[in-house]
């Protein structure tokens, strides 16, 4: 027969705070959702750190053993429920964002992002594996963020899960405005000029996208969202300003001033559990810390997409900026962050980013030329 489960996504204020002060938010988060039922919490991406672009980032990372992994399992244990989040997690050589499913008996399953968006490359590296983590209650996927825009991760996890979890905290950075010292607020779909859109107008990637693709896979979907506003100043400042404004020879000006800019966005009311048919079943309605709750029907018989998979709204410049850009230009940084706090042994080099290195070198001449003729 069908089984149902109770189900709370967390969202949390993405506001840096330290690591105990915000483990304590999330426990009295969780508490609440135990008492109305919850028999699964989830809880957002770095819910124990805030997000953040800082070189705090390289310290803030834990190793396995450290004190937030330990938190998880002494809740699940407290509460009987299943729990999970991600962290910056330190590994032998190099640091990954991991999401952790814990479950009430100490078992533990880990999923590393696979696609670290744009900036984010700076404080960690890709993963390459799914998860599907065979709990008491069925199989359980994982995703953070950005990943979920990618076809080929739900290609991926398409028949062999019954329940997925999308955990994330994204600020709005379809739609991000850049604030210049003097004050001045640009919107960097104004910046991007006639290039398309990042994603296409009138739709958000965690709202259309997502539904769709629990409907597609025939499970349900659960996914956070952080929330407040997000502002941070962006690594290799001078180089990513240059990127950005590459196609805009009248803004170039601004360039000397980017490490002073900094980068602003909202939040989307998004944290949400979604059934196998993607209808909402239940979703925060209010900014700041808060969750929700929701029962699912997982399948009795694992199903599998029975016609062809979506398109995703996200635009080839997102991809070219996130994907490709990002990570070929910020590896170095990753490197040299990693090693300053945790050793030489850290971040061997990779012949993968090689390549990408040339794209993106390729791809920011292209737009130093497309701009020289505009």
């Amino acid at each position: 027969m069908p089984r149902t489960l109770k189900i709370a996504p967390v969202q949390m204020d993405v506001k840096p705070e330290p690591v105990a002060r915000r483990l304590e938010r999330a426990a009295d988060l969780i508490a609440e959702a135990v008492s109305a039922g919850a028999q699964v919490v989830v809880l957002p991406e770095v819910f124990n750190t805030g997000y953040e672009y800082s070189d705090a980032n390289y310290t803030l990372a834990e190793p396995m053993d450290g004190p937030t992994v330990t938190w998880m399992k002494n809740q699940a244990a407290l509460h009987n429920i299943h729990l999970a989040g991600s962290l910056l997690l330190l590994d032998d050589e190099d640091i990954y964002n991991a999401a952790l499913l814990v479950a009430p008996d100490g078992r533990l399953w880990r999923y590393d992002k696979h696609y670290p968006w744009l900036w984010e490359r700076a404080y960690f590296r890709e993963g390459s594996r799914i998860t599907a983590a065979d709990t008491d209650f069925g199989r359980v996927g994982m995703m953070i963020c950005h990943d979920y825009n990618h076809a080929e991760l739900w290609e991926r996890y398409a028949g062999k899960v019954d329940l997925l979890l999308v955990i994330s905290s994204p600020p709005r950075m379809y739609d991000f405005d850049l604030i210049f010292p003097d004050g001045l607020r640009l919107n960097i779909n104004h910046v991007l000029g006639r290039l398309p859109l990042l994603v296409a107008p009138g739709r958000h990637p965690w709202g259309d996208d997502l539904d769709q693709h629990a409907a597609w896979m025939r499970v349900p979907v659960v996914v956070t969202l952080g929330s407040g506003v997000f502002r941070s100043r962006m690594p290799q400042a001078r180089l990513s300003l240059a990127a950005l404004l590459g196609l805009r020879p009248d803004l170039w000006e601004r360039i000397p001033q980017a490490s002073e800019t900094v980068v602003e966005a909202g939040f989307d009311l998004e944290t949400k559990v979604v059934d196998a048919a993607g209808q909402v079943l239940a979703r925060v309605t209010e900014p700041g810390d808060g969750f929700t709750l929701a029962e699912v029907t997982l399948p009795d018989e694992r199903p599998a997409p029975g016609y062809p998979q979506p398109k995703f709204d996200m635009r080839p410049l997102a991809y070219l900026l996130s994907d490709i850009l990002g990570p070929a230009l910020l590896v170095e940084t990753y490197r040299q962050g990693a090693r300053r706090v945790w050793g030489a042994r850290m971040a061997p080099p990779d012949p993968r980013t090689r390549l990408w290195l040339v794209i993106a070198l390729a791809a920011a001449l292209a737009g130093w030329f497309l701009g020289k003729r505009r």
